[in-house]
């Protein structure tokens, strides 16, 4: 074996050797676990909130208005970030995701000032979400329109 061929092997055992690993079962039961837990805390607040007497709707919006002032100040309080490196994508799939992806680059860049900092950074992980989200219900909204004007539905 020469020179070149032990440095390949050594790199490879090197790499083999801080390449973390993986449970994916174990995993996958911390992400359960994580989106399991911040749907029982929204049922939690739902059921509350409709016991004071409001009908589902209004109280099903009150929930996800609280549920996202809970992730927003979890991640200000650099919790949040801690939840979802543990919880993975249970604690990313939410709504609480969602208002952690907008807070997070917010509070990152906010000493490069309002505009150039928060104004232009706020959106780097969700405006794509919110980009397609929107283009999407446009051309639904589009074809639904072309289907009523063609009697296609």
């Amino acid at each position: 074996m020469n020179a070149n061929e032990a440095q390949k092997q050594e790199y490879k055992k090197y790499v083999k050797q801080v390449t973390p690993t993986h449970n994916l079962w174990y995993e996958m039961f911390k992400a359960f676990l994580t989106g399991g837990l911040i749907c029982l805390l929204g049922q939690f607040i739902l059921n509350t909130i409709m016991q004071t007497g409001l009908d589902k709707e209004t109280s099903g919006t009150w929930c996800s208005i609280l549920l996202v002032l809970l992730s927003i100040l979890l991640t200000g309080l650099n919790i949040y970030p801690s939840i979802a490196k543990w919880g993975g994508a249970g604690a990313l799939v939410p709504i609480t995701g969602f208002a952690n992806g907008v807070a997070a680059p917010a509070i990152e860049y906010k000493k490069e000032g309002q505009v150039f900092g928060i104004g232009s950074k706020i959106f780097t992980i969700a405006g794509p979400v919110i980009l397609y989200g929107i283009l999407t219900s446009w051309l639904v909204g589009l074809l639904y329109w072309l289907g009523q004007c063609l009697h296609w539905w």
